[in-house]
């Protein structure tokens, strides 16, 4: 398989190793863009033993040669942009400056959205979503709602007071008047993010054009996603999802890249299941087997350091991933991790209502009676860590992988046995991207 420009999504709940596919993918590119969520999405990446999380700026930018663009689709806080600028120069990753270019057009977070979020999860008690308290959601409220503060107006000093004021006076009233809660200073979120318009001034860019131009130009394109098709707005298992567009067609929205420039598109998935949050999550183990599963994964979000609800694969997910996303590829991840567990599940389907449902249930409230449909397989019981082909796997974990391939009818190209850049076996004749400078 060739291919030029790739978008790389996660086809669970999240946190299934996006970052580290994309790392280990932009070998043979030349840019990384990032088209959707906001600082509530951590992508870790072990390099040279050192461990970098990144919540904004797409993971290309731990290679010197690659550049990053941050579209339109995510939603950007100053404050949480600038710190992790800092961090990274300060951890020695240089030119992050002359390598980051964000869309003008991306709506800001501020801190009347974090203290809206945290509210409204107060409020809402036991049926709280379970959100990171980023101000995500109330941030992609105010741009569907056309009365967002975009990065264009942190440069027009009048015309940014004009509008803050105007949206405090509303967000201010809800918080007081309905949460019971203090109101948020105008003036000093004025003069605090107007201080930081000069750390922008050299990152805006007309993203969509530059990536036009790169396409022109032959160069190679993987498009980042954060969070994972589950929590897709539209496609997720709403209400309990991120407000965004997680799944590949965001991407084209998320950047203004029109989807016909978009050749493939890789699924990441975890070799078993995982989400951060309430929600429902059919295959999720019981104890103790949770807790040894979290612990030896270390399933704990890199955002927020919640511990991650663990369960066994669950095909009927995956599948409908797939097929919303238009899955050309699938990336498995934490392979290593069922190294020592004795017996293994894969849902292939559920029960409920008195039915079987095979597919993805268009009733969500099924999710909540579901019953998991399990294969068992037997746990391999040895360490994959120095797989570097299939054939170094273990006949179990072949078999295992290869009912995986069958159940979400994709074919796996890459598997990830372990945390480092070089723990990722590529399958034979399975090229992502062709290399550097072939149009």
């Amino acid at each position: 398989m060739s291919a030029r420009n790739v978008v790389v999504i996660g086809t669970q709940w999240g946190d299934e190793g996006k970052g580290k596919i994309v790392d280990w993918l932009t070998d043979r590119a030349q840019g990384v863009v990032r088209f959707q969520g906001g600082h509530n999405a951590g992508h870790t990446l072990v390099i040279g033993g050192k461990k970098t999380v990144l919540h904004l700026i797409p993971s290309g930018i731990l290679r010197g040669n690659v550049d990053c663009f941050i579209g339109n689709g995510v939603v950007v806080s100053p404050q949480a942009l600038v710190a992790e600028m800092d961090e990274l120069e300060a951890a020695g990753v240089h030119g992050v400056v002359a390598r980051l270019a964000i869309s003008e057009a991306c709506p800001l977070i501020l801190p009347y959205h974090t203290a809206l979020d945290h509210a409204r999860e107060a409020a809402k008690g036991e049926k709280k979503i379970g959100t990171t308290g980023r101000g995500i959601g109330p941030a992609y409220e105010d741009k569907v709602a056309r009365r967002a503060i975009r990065l264009q107006d942190l440069f027009k000093p009048v015309r940014f007071a004009e509008k803050l004021r105007e949206l405090l006076e509303f967000h201010n009233f809800v918080l007081e008047n309905y949460y019971h809660q203090p109101k948020v200073e105008f003036q000093k979120v004025l003069d605090e993010t107007l201080a930081l318009a000069p750390r922008f001034t050299p990152l805006i860019a007309d993203v969509p054009r530059a990536l036009y131009h790169a396409n022109r130009a032959g160069k190679n394109l993987l498009f980042e996603g954060a969070q994972g098709a589950l929590l897709d707005i539209d496609h997720g298992t709403y209400p309990y999802v991120t407000s965004s567009s997680t799944t590949s067609g965001g991407a084209a929205t998320g950047v203004g890249i029109a989807p016909k420039e978009l050749d493939s598109v890789i699924g990441v998935v975890k070799a078993y299941t995982t989400r951060v949050g309430n929600g429902p999550l059919p295959t999720e183990f019981d104890e103790p087997l949770a807790t040894e599963i979290r612990k030896l994964g270390n399933e704990f979000g890199a955002t927020t350091g919640r511990p991650r609800r663990c369960g066994w694969f669950d095909g009927v997910v995956v599948r409908y991933a797939a097929r919303v996303n238009g899955l050309t590829d699938l990336a498995v991840t934490k392979l290593d991790v069922l190294d020592t567990i004795d017996r293994i599940g894969l849902c292939t389907g559920y029960q409920a209502d008195g039915g079987v449902y095979e597919e993805f249930p268009g009733d969500l409230g099924v999710l909540d009676r579901a019953i998991p449909r399990y294969e068992w397989y037997d746990g391999w019981k040895a360490s994959t860590a120095a797989a570097r082909t299939l054939a170094d796997l273990p006949t179990e974990a072949r078999r295992y992988l290869d009912r995986i391939e069958q159940l979400v009818e994709t074919p796996i190209t890459y598997v990830s046995v372990g945390t480092r850049r070089d723990q990722i076996i590529g399958v034979e004749g399975a090229v992502p991207v062709r290399p550097a400078g072939v149009a």
